[in-house]
């Protein structure tokens, strides 16, 4: 079994890989580097190009009596960095995880008094184990438009628990994306796991923008779409292109990545990613939108030193993480990859001990967000460090 062990220093997460095109070989391969005795749970990221039925059926065969989830993804973060076709697997084991799950399904609209009431009743369900910690992930349908309603019903019935997680995605296609629970992938639907750990864990979340003195007002929008009609009273993709110098027949997802806007929530400005142009003149986002929103235009930082920056943590001990469940916006992926950058982030990527993927969208802290490095770091327990 390859292990984040096998790195200097690291610890016990099971790695399985595979870059076969066919889904049975690939399940196999990967399966076949894990220790699926010992393992608690499995979470399964799954490249665009792979077809979901025969998927589904090669980890059912090959896995079955295992509770096994995932998403699809727009990229995934591997012992190597970043990859765009490779199928991970991560087997937490039983020695140190111990896990609850719940479908959430439809997701829209996402019916947030139900949402809340369910998650309550799964955490009160899952019995607590003594002086073991506890956090909630969650993978949502990255095409839904109701990551922003889920993360804050899930706030309001988990109470205090941490909850991290990403959109699941598809490439750079946004044709379909779905997350894996029971046996098949699930579209319009969201997949809550909670947590039991005996390691010792940290949230992460940073991007890596600042803001400029360009603001906008949403002055048109339909926020059930996530779709700006007007900005500062123009045409939103106008408005938005003059901001940034660039003409209108040009924006790109590459542009959208260099030049994000952002909401200020107090102190603090969380990324409002923008999608796509459409037909007529909108921009279509990635999180919610609302008319009267201010927006400020970002500037982006060094990527490097904030990536490296933000993922150097440790414990109390002033130990490194065994390894960090990232989740890691495909546009701050496509902007590192513009600026020609894959390999040295990579690098960092192997050095930190990042395993995860790239997403439509994070959650962190109560709030969906998009162009943001979110992850939660596992150190070794605290009793074996002071043994």
């Amino acid at each position: 079994m390859l292990q984040m062990r096998d790195r200097p220093g690291a610890g016990a997460v099971g790695v399985g890989l595979s870059r076969a095109a066919d889904p049975a070989r690939a399940v196999a391969e990967a399966a076949a580097q894990l220790d699926l005795a010992q393992s608690c749970f499995v979470l399964v990221f799954v490249p665009d190009r792979m077809d979901l039925g025969a998927l589904a059926a090669a980890l059912g065969g090959t896995l079955a009596g295992l509770p096994v989830f995932g998403c699809t993804t727009a990229g995934q973060i591997t012992p190597e960095g970043y990859e765009d076709d490779a199928l991970m697997m991560l087997a937490f084991p039983r020695a140190h995880f111990r896990c609850a799950s719940m479908l959430i399904e439809p997701l829209g609209p996402c019916p947030i008094e139900k949402v809340s009431a369910d998650a309550r009743k799964l955490a009160a369900q899952f019995s607590h184990s003594a002086h073991w910690n506890r956090l909630a992930l969650i993978f949502a349908d990255g095409l839904s438009r109701q990551e922003d309603m889920l993360v804050a019903a899930l706030a309001a019935g988990l109470d205090d628990l941490p909850v991290f997680g990403g959109s699941a995605g598809d490439g750079m296609n946004f044709r379909r994306t779905a997350v894996f629970q029971n046996g098949a992938f699930h579209s319009d639907a969201a997949l809550l796991i909670l947590l039991e750990t005996d390691l010792e864990f940290a949230g992460l979340g940073f991007d890596h923008f600042l803001p400029t003195e360009h603001l906008m007002v949403v002055t048109d929008a339909i926020p059930e779409e996530r779709l700006v009609l007007e900005l500062n009273g123009a045409p939103a993709a106008q408005e938005y292109a003059r901001l940034v110098g660039c003409p209108v027949d040009q924006l790109s997802p590459e542009i959208f990545a260099e030049h994000p806007v952002l909401v200020r929530n107090n102190s603090i400005y969380h990324v409002r990613a923008i999608q796509k142009v459409t037909g007529d003149g909108a921009l279509a986002f990635l999180s919610a939108i609302d008319d009267g929103l201010l927006l400020t235009l970002g500037q982006g930082q060094e990527i490097l030193r904030t990536l490296d920056q933000g993922l150097d943590v440790t414990d109390e001990a002033g130990r490194a993480p065994d390894f960090i469940l990232g989740f890691d916006c495909f546009l701050r992926k496509l902007e590192i990859g513009q600026k020609q950058l894959t390999g040295r982030v990579s690098e960092i990527l192997r050095d930190r001990r990042v395993l995860g993927f790239n997403t439509y969208g994070e959650q962190h802290c109560g709030v969906h967000v998009n162009q943001t490095f979110v992850g939660v770091a596992f150190f070794e327990p605290r009793r074996r460090v002071l043994a």
